[in-house]
């Protein structure tokens, strides 16, 4: 096994061969073997886009079929009977049983995509530049996303990421005393603040990226209301956090409020590249073609999605199975501040996200390291990498759970040892 192919010739932007230096030849649901035949355990699930795992057989089966029957692949925005079951499978399995009506906009297949198209839309309709988003939030590497994204490392005043945004506090950023929803609304009502109203506010209802930071129910209803009360279009980015990571579909679920834009990638595609724009249909103000892509309608995704709709979200079993796992997680999540409370700091999560926090961001970096050289793929989030973050595939089983979080206890230990020699 060498690397030496991807070092001399792929750009020095990889990051992830980095994270987990070795060549990956094939995976199946949970695990992920290499050329030389070693397994790993998969706690990152594609950073979110494997929800289903890898080569689930349900989408494999019905994607192969489709393909040896010459079924439709490229056909930008036209109708397909491979969109058309999508649409229906989305409509009448995910939105109608939640009482939500939405109007479906197919863009490019990247999640940056889908905001950047949220962002345009929120502008046009509303008619005002300004955008707010929160501290810590990730949306994106394109320049609109970026001006809506908070960790710094990812801007550059070369790349001419565009102003008319402004960041706010997320909930307890400011610790847990500080109402950052009273700090908001005061700055949105007064007009010396210096914020101009703005077209829209954007979130993610769990900051993924940003450190597993979970926003409380109230919080969220009362932004919800905060946007109701300044016109202002409330857009929730649930492209991490969404399609079942939260055991409900949508990650808003929980606290009972309809967004009037919900942007949804990586696992919405079932394996496969698609993102999509959800939009109140009063706010589908586009003319023809005004907002265009040439992969704007991935076949091989429309019939990949279907089937893990039609498959996982026909009735509450599957979301009820993750709830169960969750806390099985969580558990094990607890356990490990438990037996090193010199080491960390916090553990925070909900459903299948979930992440602790240790006060050495070095030392998350080599437990990930030894994890991996012990057979567990695991990565860090936050501002300053220090937070160890599940983020495995929902069909991932209790069995393999257990066997993950013991090979992360074990790399804690030989790290914790080794680094406070």
């Amino acid at each position: 096994m060498s690397l030496e192919i991807f070092n001399t010739y792929e750009s020095e932007v990889r990051g992830y061969i980095r994270s987990f230096p070795t060549v990956f030849s094939t995976s199946k649901n949970a695990e992920i073997w290499d050329e030389d035949g070693k397994r790993y355990i998969d706690f990152f699930a594609g950073a979110g886009a494997l929800n289903y795992g890898h080569n689930n057989q349900h989408i494999n089966a019905a994607v192969i079929d489709y393909m040896q029957n010459n079924g439709i692949g490229h056909a930008l925005d036209m109708g397909t009977v491979a969109k058309r079951d999508f649409i229906e499978a989305f409509v009448t399995k995910i939105l109608q049983p939640r009482h939500l009506n939405y109007k479906l906009q197919f863009v490019g297949p990247t999640g940056t995509n889908a905001i950047e198209t949220a962002l345009k839309i929120a502008r046009k309709v509303k008619g005002r530049k300004q955008v707010i988003s929160f501290t810590n939030g990730f949306h994106g590497m394109s320049m609109g996303s970026l001006s809506i994204t908070g960790n710094r490392y990812y801007h550059d005043d070369s790349y001419g990421v565009p102003g008319y945004t402004t960041q706010v506090p997320y909930n307890q950023y400011l610790g847990a005393k500080v109402d950052t929803i009273a700090y908001l609304r005061k700055i949105l009502e007064d007009a010396s603040s210096g914020t101009e109203l703005p077209a829209a506010i954007v979130l993610e209802t769990i900051q993924a990226e940003g450190g597993i930071n979970v926003a409380e129910v109230q919080w969220l209803k009362e932004l919800r209301k905060i946007c109701d009360d300044f016109d202002t279009l409330m857009i929730v980015d649930d492209i991490q956090v969404g399609n079942g990571r939260t055991g409900d579909f949508f990650s808003f679920e929980r606290a009972g409020i309809k967004p009037d834009i919900v942007t949804l990638s990586k696992s919405i595609g079932g394996g496969h590249p698609m993102s999509l724009v959800l939009m109140k249909p009063e706010l589908d103000k586009w003319s023809p073609g005004e907002h265009s892509g040439t992969f704007r309608g991935n076949n091989l995704a429309f019939v990949a999605s279907t089937t893990a709709i039609n498959t996982y979200w026909s009735d509450d079993h599957f979301s009820n199975e993750i709830k169960t796992k969750s806390k099985l997680i969580q558990q094990r999540m607890e356990e490990l501040a438990l037996t090193f409370p010199s080491l960390t700091r916090d553990v925070r999560g909900h459903g299948f996200i979930w992440g602790i926090e240790f006060h050495d961001a070095e030392l998350c970096s080599k437990i990930c390291s030894e994890s991996f050289d012990k057979g567990l793929v695991v990565e860090t989030a936050g501002s300053e990498g220090n937070v160890i973050k599940f983020l495995g595939p929902l069909i991932i089983s209790e069995a393999l759970i257990e066997e993950g979080f013991d090979i992360l206890k074990q790399a804690i230990e030989t790290c914790s040892q080794q680094h406070y020699q």
